[in-house]
């Protein structure tokens, strides 16, 4: 038979071969060496490939473009502009491999450079692709133009996405509509598979904006659910259901209830033939992550669907991968294609793990995460097997995705168990207590560690006093320890390499990366530090002594911002926990603290502001002379020209409510009737929400007690604080949960009761605002 472009005989399968093992090739080069180096020596060649007549150069040279993306990402970003431009001229080449590699390398660019690449070249890509996608006479190219098409809507923003969804929606309705009547006809499936993606990557992106476009899809894809039930048409219906899980969740509850009775009878029966799949069914993977996002819609609804979901949910989550130790002989006689990858262990042995199974085992575990989230003490009946199932797999290093949802899982278990009382609890803490702690100590990955760290803090906060003994204490004590020292040393050997005569732009972003990664891993040794201190109040210091010195190093004025911050904010925590025993460490924060309120970073200025607010607030008697001393520097802050720039905008924000506790709680330290009229005028604060709510709290108190500061002459100042009120409801500052906002209704009736002066404040409001008092008015 005579080989058409599509069709591959063994010539073509093994250069498909070599092309893919050239393009691996490519891209570890690219990676190993860097752009600087790379680019410039195959940006010639590249270039040249591209302008050769022959189609199999130009082909090479796109997939060669494509395959140096992430090893180059600086360098080629610099150019973006000319790559773009040059690619797409080839969505219109003669020949439909070129074409092909020109919507792989668009694909690529649109993940490698998101989301610049989306928000520069919007206009372009989008249509570009959408007229490559009407290639009916090339199904490979159409399906690659609609891969293309999910990966830029996947990581573009929402209102890029919106001008152009009438015209997206109408491509990918005409094509859905051709490719659902070639299935029927001639049982070709390639095209719809991507364009199903496609239509569920638009709807995830567009939210609540593709509800228009809810009824021009769901009954087509229902169909297919329904009726593509050949085992050759396993992946398009798995697709299919993942499609219309999430054009559910994007739609929202509302919408999507009057189709939700049949969905998920149609779920159920899949989920009924669950036993009779085949392992690597690819239904499986997509069934999995639908129930969750059907939970995620459903809410509490979803709870009598359990029972059927969490037996398969559980098998796929409880895989154990498959290993083996071989030697030089044995390895090669096992192929990678089969699933198979190798870890060289020196002395001509190799360790392997099958991989096949570890994605869905992590997608299992992290739908696990999501019912405990959602359904809470809906879930209490699975937490036992579910918490057993999960604390071994902190250890389970094959997969990074199942470590970090197992740490997930644990305070979210453990609120899901609240309902079954103390004891029950106390059982599951203990279960988990020693694994998260040894996992803190010897977790490899920092990604991982942060959220096992996170994840321990929150558990500590959700238990309270007494959930941790002495040697839980003793061993923590020396796992912060060991992170904080670790922490200091690996910034002397980041100085020590920029003193090294390799050094460039290259390492300089490598080291970058790495203080970043320090710098989390210091954030979530503070969270667990605000866990303990929050819980166990002064009773603490004595064991918080070990580390003393180490946060004192933070906060030293040669230190990095985000040290000083950090270190700041744990000082913080100490005096709004351990207050008045906190004063016995005074020497060493308090002059950084206040130094501090003036620094050049606006996050070490937020922190030492914060500091002054609870210094205020719990810090007692001693503390006074500091709170006097603070008032000037804030006000200073608060003045400057360029205070409310969006940088310096929440140290700020701080800055006013750390003024308004030292005048609620320590009005002997500041002139409160000089100041009054100015706190007054830097209201409301709209960024910082949990420090807007101190400063309404102190408001209403201003006013409940009518102070004639605050509501002028006559009440003249009433308007303004009308238009304070509003804006702080339109900005959500002030949410209905919050007490102040009862008291800040009430304030708002009693104004409504005396007539001409309720005319006067209301007439100053615009309709926005009017609107937000009406609202405040009904929730209250």
């Amino acid at each position: 038979m005579k080989s058409g472009p599509w069709q591959m005989n063994w010539r073509t399968m093994t250069s498909t071969v070599t092309r893919v093992a050239g393009e691996s090739a490519l891209d570890r080069i690219a990676c190993g060496l860097g752009g600087k180096i790379v680019l410039p020596m195959i940006k010639q060649h590249i270039m040249q490939m591209l302008q050769n007549p022959d189609w199999k150069y130009r082909h090479a040279g796109l997939m060669a473009l494509s395959a140096i993306g992430e090893g180059c990402h600086q360098q080629m970003e610099a150019i973006l502009n000319e790559i773009v431009s040059f690619v797409l001229l080839f969505c219109q080449d003669p020949h439909p491999r070129v074409r092909y590699a020109a919507c792989n390398a668009i694909g690529q660019m649109a993940t490698d450079f998101a989301p610049t690449f989306q928000k520069k070249f919007h206009d372009k890509v989008i249509s570009s692709l959408l007229q490559t996608m009407e290639d009916q006479t090339n199904p490979r190219v159409q399906a690659h133009a609609a891969a293309a098409l999910i990966n830029f809507t996947e990581d573009c923003p929402k209102a890029l996405l919106i001008p152009y969804l009438d015209n997206l929606v109408q491509h990918l309705h005409v094509i859905m509509v051709a490719k659902l009547q070639e299935l029927i006809q001639k049982g070709t499936k390639l095209v719809l598979e991507q364009v199903v993606t496609s239509i569920a990557s638009v709807a995830d992106t567009a939210e609540e904006k593709f509800v228009p476009y809810y009824d021009l899809f769901m009954p087509s894809l229902k169909h297919i659910v329904e009726n593509a039930v050949q085992k050759e048409l396993r992946l398009l219906r798995g697709k299919t259901i993942e499609c219309i899980s999430l054009i559910g969740l994007a739609v929202g509850k509302e919408k999507f209830m009057p189709d939700a009775s049949a969905v998920m009878q149609l779920l159920l029966k899949t989920q009924t033939d669950f036993n009779d799949l085949d392992d690597d069914d690819p239904q499986i993977s997509y069934m999995i992550s639908a129930w969750a996002r059907m939970c995620k819609i459903l809410g509490k609804e979803f709870q009598q669907y359990l029972p059927v979901v969490m037996g398969p949910l559980m098998k796929t989550a409880s895989i154990k991968p498959e290993v083996a130790l071989l030697d030089t002989q044995d390895m090669e006689n096992m192929c990678e294609d089969d699933g198979w990858e190798f870890v060289n262990l020196g002395d001509q042995q190799s360790f392997g793990i099958k991989t096949a199974g570890l994605e869905e085992k992590a997608t299992a575990c992290q739908m696990l995460v999501c019912y405990a989230k959602e359904l809470k003490e809906g879930f209490v009946e699975y937490t036992e097997q579910v918490v057993k199932l999960m604390v071994p797999l902190l250890k389970f290093y094959f997969h990074d995705g199942v470590r970090v949802a197992a740490a997930e899982s644990m305070p979210l278990l453990l609120e899901c168990a609240r309902v079954r009382g103390p004891e029950y609890l106390t059982q599951m803490w203990h279960f988990m207590c020693d694994a998260l702690i040894k996992a803190i100590g010897t977790e490899p990955d920092s990604d991982v560690l942060s959220e096992i760290m996170h994840s321990f803090a929150k558990c500590i906060e959700l238990m309270g006093d007494g959930c941790l003994n002495n040697e839980h204490f003793e061993e923590l004590g020396g796992i912060l320890k060991g992170k904080l020292e670790e922490h200091f040393k690996n910034q002397e050997l980041r100085q020590a390499k920029r003193q090294d005569e390799d050094y460039d732009e290259q390492v300089e972003e490598t080291l970058q990366d790495e203080d970043e990664n320090d710098v989390y891993i210091l954030t979530k040794v503070s969270d667990i530090l605000h866990s303990v201190f929050s819980s166990y109040k002064e009773k603490v210091l004595p064991w918080f002594e070990q580390l003393l010195q180490l946060i004192v190093n933070l906060i030293c004025p040669h230190r990095p911002w985000a040290d000083r911050q950090w270190g700041l904010c744990i000082f913080d925590d100490v005096v709004e926990h351990c207050s008045p025993s906190s004063f016995k460490y005074a020497e060493y924060f308090l002059r950084p603290m206040l130094q501090s309120l003036c620094d050049t970073s606006p996050e070490v200025r937020q922190a030492a502001a914060y500091g002054v607010g609870v210094m205020a607030q719990f810090g007692g008697e001693n503390y006074r002379p500091f709170c006097t001393e603070a008032i000037p520097l804030l006000v200073g802050v608060i003045q400057a020209a360029d205070s409310k720039a969006k940088e310096n905008v929440n140290a700020t924000e701080n800055c006013i409510s750390a003024v308004g506790k030292v005048m609620k709680f320590r009005p002997e330290c500041a002139s409160v009737n000089e100041i009054l009229p100015h706190w007054l005028s830097w209201l409301p604060l709209n960024e910082d929400k949990e420090e807007a709510v101190h400063t309404f709290n102190f408001l209403c108190d201003l006013i409940e007690s009518n102070n004639p500061i605050v509501l002028g002459p006559d009440n003249t100042n009433l308007p303004k604080i009308f238009s304070i009120i509003a804006d702080g409801v339109v900005n959500e500052s002030i949410k209905r949960e919050d007490k102040c906002s009862k008291r800040l209704a009430n304030v708002i009736r009693q104004v409504q009761a005396s007539g001409g002066l309720w005319t006067q404040c209301v007439s100053t409001l615009n309709e926005t605002q009017q609107k937000a008092m009406q609202d405040l008015l009904n929730a209250a």
